[in-house]
């Protein structure tokens, strides 16, 4: 068992960003790995993967959001490395793998990587003859589309490659395999989500004319509904776990009706419920509960079930005590209070556990008798670690776009319009609509000439006389 500690700990840490691609000549029939350990360069490989998918690409996202003129360097260090470590995938020698996941959606990834840098410089040469000027737009799209989807595909490429580098998931094992990585990775998305609105989100969220729970009880019920008829194999006979996931699902979309029927009051204003936390408690409770084989793999659901119960009993407090039914403590989100960063942070540590729980998982600890606390301590701090990542990914965000402070209205673009949706001098605001596409258009810094800049963002229409005339009237 210790030839395979090495890889066991990387599959903990998730640095196992990406596996090999060599031959599959010495990979024994019936297994999906060869009894190998993993070399040198394959080690480098996934180093090196993960710095530029797991750090870099993430951290020139949100500097092209900004427009730093860091975007574009950060951006070329980030492909060389990627293209570098992509080929040393193919040269490494030791373990070898048969046909997974990874290496199929390897070629698919580094292909959107082509793509997004193609677009790049396409934009940066600011072509203009032949009409393509007009299309500009399209392009920039395209590119902040593809930049914003791309910690997504990298972060199921990690999966694919920790699961490929120890042949998980095979056969009997890929049903169990699939709800416990998109389950944990769906907790840990629903706490970066809840961080994004908690720091830099709430214009965003006052603007939509919604309350957080109308969205977070519509997820809900959608996934609830792909729950209730998706576990059991239907025309089957029916086992105990399969009962409770059915149920968990039907309990889900029940409470997401409720929880998004609830998220208005009598005059349509946006109100804040608890049905979202209710729905997390319980889910904590089920899984607490939820019988294994193996007595680690007991005490690590006990735990996660534990650490969502938690979740959704901070968030109970939160909103009923901390922010007593209101939005946010301040609309910037530049001061929070110090408790509303504990319901986030225990779905991403609930996520981590859950995606660490199954069930060749825990037989491989059990085998090589690491303890459950050992294996709990370590997940807990890969949730830290990430958490504080996401964070140091905000605060960029927020000192770029608010570098004063604490933002105002017309910095967000979000002065409101009377119920008619008319300004106060009665002309519509087109211009104001106008800004908020500026500000949430993804663009490279020094992708937009001089002219460009003075004439508004190439993605809106150019301002007329009577907008200016609007723009005027309002401010007087």
């Amino acid at each position: 068992m210790q030839s395979r500690s090495a890889p066991l700990w990387a599959a903990l840490l998730f640095a196992s960003v990406v596996s090999a691609h060599g031959g599959h000549e010495n990979v024994p029939e019936g297994s999906a790995v060869s009894l190998e350990p993993m070399d040198s360069t394959l080690w480098v490989h996934i180093i090196l993967m993960g710095f530029a998918f797991g750090i870099i690409f993430p951290l020139g996202m949100v500097l092209g959001i900004v427009r730093s003129r860091w975007h574009v360097p950060l951006q070329i260090v980030g492909t060389v490395i990627a293209v570098v470590a992509y080929f040393l995938g193919h040269a490494h020698k030791g373990r070898q793998f048969g046909p997974n996941a990874h290496a199929k959606f390897a070629n698919w990834l580094m292909l959107l990587l082509v793509v997004q840098v193609t677009l790049g410089f396409y934009l940066k040469l600011h072509l203009e003859k032949a009409g393509q000027a007009r299309i500009r737009w399209i392009f920039v799209m395209a590119h902040g589309v593809i930049g914003k989807i791309m910690p997504v595909v990298s972060w199921m490429q990690m999966l694919f490659g920790g699961i490929a580098s120890l042949g998980f998931c095979q056969d009997d094992h890929l049903g169990q395999c699939l709800a416990h990585f998109i389950m944990g990775s769906a907790f840990i998305g629903y706490g970066i989500c809840l961080t994004i609105l908690l720091l830099v989100g709430q214009f965003w969220l006052r603007r939509t004319g919604r309350s957080q729970e109308f969205f977070d009880s519509l997820v809900i019920a959608a996934w609830g509904c792909v729950n209730t008829f998706t576990e059991h194999r239907w025309g089957g006979p029916w086992a105990h776990n399969d009962l409770q996931h059915t149920t968990m699902g039907i309990v889900w979309w029940c409470a997401g009706l409720l929880g998004m029927w609830l998220s208005r009051s009598r005059n349509g204003r946006p109100k804040r419920n608890l049905i979202p936390a209710i729905v997390i408690l319980m889910t904590g409770y089920a899984m607490s509960a939820h019988p294994q084989t193996l007595m680690i793999s007991t005490m690590i659901h006990s735990l996660f079930g534990y650490t969502l119960m938690a979740a959704g009993i901070t968030r109970l407090i939160e909103i009923s005590f901390v922010l007593r039914d209101k939005p946010a403590v301040s609309m910037s989100g530049n001061d929070p209070n110090s408790f509303q960063y504990l319901p986030p942070f225990l779905l991403y540590a609930s996520g981590f556990l859950f995606m660490g729980a199954t069930e060749e998982q825990m037989q491989l600890l059990n085998d090589a008798g690491i303890t459950h606390v050992s294996y709990v301590l370590i997940l807990y701090s890969v949730a830290f670690i990430l958490f504080l990542f996401v964070n140091i990914l905000l605060h960029i965000y927020a000192v770029h776009a608010w570098p004063e402070g604490e933002p105002t209205d017309a910095q967000e673009g979000a002065k409101y319009t009377h119920a008619n949706g008319r300004s106060m001098n009665g002309r519509a605001r087109t211009t104001e609509a106008t800004r908020i596409q500026d500000a949430e258009a993804f663009e490279l810094q020094g992708l937009i000439s001089d002219e460009e800049e003075e004439a508004g963002s190439s993605m809106g229409p150019k301002k007329t006389d009577d907008e200016e005339m609007a723009k005027e009237s309002a401010h007087h």
